[in-house]
């Protein structure tokens, strides 16, 4: 498959002099069109500014970012971006219709295909008939599928998600986790999700990309080799997973040379090169 998304040495500091936080340090990584990765790491290692810079929200400070091969300099128009708080992203004196069209309205579409793909985005995410009511009438779960139509209304080149199922109970995050797969086959987009959940990574991708603490490097880059129908219960279950799973939460914690904290950029691996562990199902600081 091409390649939609190239990261090149990508480093990124705050401030100057010997005060200056080194957030992200000499990145390099791709992701192929029509595929899903994660990017998975501890809180605080470096992961929002990676995609800040990624969605060209902050210009970062070397290295490059190339979408389907052109240079990313300011926010691309056909990029969307899902955040994790759905109560801010979305604007409250608006109907669920009209804050999925939004984006659309600066774009060349006319009154009626902006509808149209409106409807067709929330009927994607299973919110076909909501699109009169208001977000502040909706559960949270049903507000971060407005926030994924919003994003899909605009048929963007690649979708950028910011630990987008955070802020939910754990049913509801389940729902939205096998909504992402679904619509991502249907539609064949690209997606970039980052997250600090290990399980999820796992569950979600094709890919997991393990990044050490701050300053971030890619501790991995390991190929998911999970059947491409999932299910929340059979698929956690497995072998396959539990050893993914497990792999991933070891290199989190130790790096793939055992030593904590060490600079392992550009290591690889592929699925069920590690061996299931009782580790933590989340990566924290």
């Amino acid at each position: 498959m091409p390649t939609m998304l190239e990261v090149n040495g990508l480093d990124h500091r705050y401030g100057t002099g010997e005060t200056a936080h080194v957030a992200v340090r000499d990145l390099n990584f791709t992701v192929e069109a029509g595929s899903l990765a994660c990017i998975v790491g501890p809180s605080g290692c470096g992961k929002s500014t990676l995609l800040r810079c990624i969605a060209g929200l902050i210009k970062p400070s070397g290295g490059t970012v190339s979408l389907h091969g052109d240079r990313v300099d300011g926010v691309p128009d056909d990029l969307a971006v899902v955040f994790q708080d759905y109560s801010r992203s979305l604007f409250p004196w608006l109907s669920v219709q009209r804050n999925v069209e939004f984006p659309l309205r600066w774009g060349s579409l006319g009154k009626a295909e902006r509808r149209q793909r409106a409807a067709d985005a929330l009927e994607a995410v299973g919110l076909a008939g909501v699109g009169g009511k208001f977000p502040w009438q909706l559960s949270g779960g049903m507000q971060q599928r407005v926030s994924i139509a919003r994003a899909l209304a605009s048929r963007p080149a690649l979708l950028l998600m910011d630990e987008p199922f955070a802020s939910v109970d754990a049913q509801t995050r389940f729902e939205l986790e096998d909504l992402l797969r679904r619509v991502q086959r249907e539609q064949g987009s690209t997606v970039l999700l980052v997250t600090h959940d290990i399980d999820e990574s796992v569950y979600l991708s094709d890919r997991v990309l393990v990044l050490s603490k701050s300053p971030a490097t890619i501790v991995a880059d390991l190929e998911v080799g999970l059947p491409e129908e999932r299910d929340q219960i059979a698929t956690r279950e497995s072998a396959e997973f539990v050893a993914m799973r497990g792999e991933v939460a070891r290199l989190l914690q130790v790096g793939p040379t055992g030593g904590a904290g060490e600079d392992a950029s550009g290591a690889s691996a592929t699925a069920g090169a590690g061996t299931a562990e009782k580790d933590p199902a989340k990566a924290s600081s």
